[in-house]
């Protein structure tokens, strides 16, 4: 494992700095609060800002940096990528949270599927920040199981007609366009019947209706469609090949979802709180029990941090990292909601408040509230341990009986 930067890589480092001192203020406290949460809402003047940063990162080739020129990248690699984001997040700059789904997970399926026409048309724009797209994947009925889906798509001529419903869709309410996985052919196993489209968010045939949750905000959406009429050239991919298709995005998803660090909260956050909070004996910071925990996450902490070290060391190297994407996410949500749930109780009843009249102005809260979320978003953790189970440990694959049946001879349990 290789701890420090490579000459080129230092060389960059200190070029993005300059390009960012020269474009923002140094960060002052950090942001709790989630990047996605911070625009569920669609506040006018945070999307105006977002989309402002957006595209003056997108203009100097800094929005996606492995990219090619012109497609608001600089052909860089993987590492650059990395070190720009550290560098970044020093500075007091926009949420990039509406475009992280788009520009992680939509556009590099249609860079890899689309035709050049759709490349040429939709790329950009969203580098950009001028448009946003939401993944259509989870489905009511489906759980955790996104081949068992039953959204259809039927053809007519050279169009397709699309009934269905999704559910759990992040930032529809906002989004411009979306990729959405269909089943096309009933009559074959599940994973072999579907196909994957991208598709217009402002068709009157697509409704979106936000889902209210716990913590107030409404960043999960269901969306539903009704004779949505697609044009072939929308499809992704060769009919039948949607799984395939569908694997390209979810190997985005959990890589961006496993890189993240759960809205800033870390055991940092809380020795913070500890050192501020007075209990019935003293200072929280100087109680056993409390300090025991703290010493519980900072070790879980620093395994996470070397686990990504040695992904950053294969990048750097112009390797393939491995299954450490699962393993952070894993590690990441469970220690947030755990976390959170401790300060909460160390707060009190003023752990019953949220926002500014809570401590850290209800970043434990929120923390909390968001947890649940983030353990099913990318693949729920026991998605994630099997395939750690199997693909890493080798491990034999669970009994499934389904595997060779066709979909419509599948019990639906009525």
């Amino acid at each position: 494992m290789d701890f420090e930067d490579t000459p080129e890589e230092a060389a960059f480092r200190a070029e993005a700095n300059k390009w960012l001192s020269a474009n923002a203020k140094l960060r002052g406290a950090k942001k709790s609060a989630d990047d996605m949460a911070e625009m569920e809402n669609g506040a006018a003047a945070e999307m105006a800002a977002s989309k402002a940063w957006q595209k003056k990162k997108a203009e100097a080739g800094y929005a996606r940096i492995t990219w090619p020129k012109g497609q608001g990248g600089i052909g860089g690699t993987p590492m650059q990528s990395i070190i720009f984001g550290q560098e970044e997040a020093k500075y007091d700059v926009a949420s990039g949270g509406p475009f992280a789904i788009g520009l992680g997970m939509c556009i590099p399926t249609l860079m890899a599927y689309g035709d050049e026409a759709a490349k040429k048309r939709y790329v950009w724009p969203a580098v950009c920040g001028d448009e946003i797209w939401c993944q259509l994947f989870s489905e009511p009925a489906g759980g955790s199981d996104v081949a068992g889906l039953r959204t259809k798509a039927e053809r007519d001529g050279d169009e397709w007609v699309i009934n269905g419903q999704k559910i759990w869709t992040t930032g529809a309410q906002f989004s411009d366009y979306g990729i959405l996985l269909t089943r096309t052919d009933p009559n074959v196993p599940k994973h072999k019947g579907l196909t994957m489209f991208y598709i217009d968010m402002h068709d009157p045939a697509v409704e979106v209706r936000p889902i209210k949750q716990a913590s107030g905000g409404s960043g999960f959406n269901e969306v539903f469609f009704t004779n949505l009429r697609v044009k072939d050239s929308q499809r992704l991919g060769e009919v039948g090949q949607g799984w395939q298709v569908a694997l390209t995005t979810l190997m985005h998803e959990r890589l961006a979802v496993g890189g993240g660090q759960g809205g800033g909260l870390d055991e940092k956050a809380l020795m913070g709180l500890a050192r501020t909070l007075e209990l019935e004996d003293g200072p929280a910071i100087k109680n056993a029990s409390v300090r025991e925990r703290l010493a519980d996450w900072y070790v879980r902490s620093a395994g996470l941090k070397y686990t990504t070290y040695r992904t950053m060391t294969a990048l750097s190297q112009g390797k393939q990292p491995g299954p450490e994407a699962s393993i952070a996410k894993i590690v990441v949500a469970a220690k947030l909601q755990d976390l959170a749930a401790f300060a909460m109780e160390l707060e009190g009843e003023v752990g019953a408040l949220k926002g500014d009249d809570a401590p850290a102005a209800g970043a434990f809260q929120m923390g909390w509230m968001s947890a649940p979320g983030l353990r099913i978003a990318g693949g729920t953790d026991e998605i994630l341990r099997n395939i750690i189970a199997e693909r890493v440990l080798g491990l034999p694959q669970d009994v499934r009986v389904d595997k060779d049946v066709p979909f419509n001879k599948m019990p639906t349990g009525r």
